[in-house]
């Protein structure tokens, strides 16, 4: 119980306006919304755990809350799950043509043609990664107009 209490005393203690921007290392969610500071490995550890608990960066991203900005187009929730937590692989491949991320994209995509699919994402790389920082929402949202 002490644990419990002195963890929450420390949430309590880090936290600041639950408006602020979100930790592009963590994404998004109410661990990111809560703890501010991302200067240490054990914070980062702190915001990614608790963005994952309870379910809450699924629906945070799936509502459009916690930080999280919601797709234009409808995809299913595995999906823009997948995306938000594996970005940097996922444009690494995308920029090969080929590899294990967009492999289970097109199966959560219910994509058939999966070399079709590859070599689309790799042609339209620019047109889905349009700047560094681009965010989950607009990748999934440019690779349904570009590929889809």
């Amino acid at each position: 119980m002490k644990k419990i209490l002195v963890s929450l005393a420390a949430i309590v203690a880090l936290s600041s306006s639950a408006m602020a921007g979100v930790n592009s290392q963590t994404g998004c969610g109410l661990g990111s919304m809560i703890i501010k500071d991302d200067s240490t490995a054990v914070l980062l550890a702190l915001q990614a755990t608790t963005n994952g608990t309870s379910g809450n960066q699924t629906f945070g991203i799936t509502s459009g809350t916690l930080g999280c900005q919601k797709t234009q187009f409808v995809m299913n929730e595995q999906a823009e799950e997948f995306v938000a937590s594996n970005m940097d692989q996922l444009a690494k491949e995308i920029a090969i043509g080929h590899g294990e991320s967009i492999d289970t994209l097109a199966e959560l995509l219910e994509v058939s043609d999966k070399a079709t699919f590859s070599a689309s994402l790799q042609e339209n790389y620019n047109k889905i990664y349009t700047s560094q920082d681009v965010k989950m929402a607009d990748v999934l949202d440019n690779i349904s107009t570009t590929t889809l």
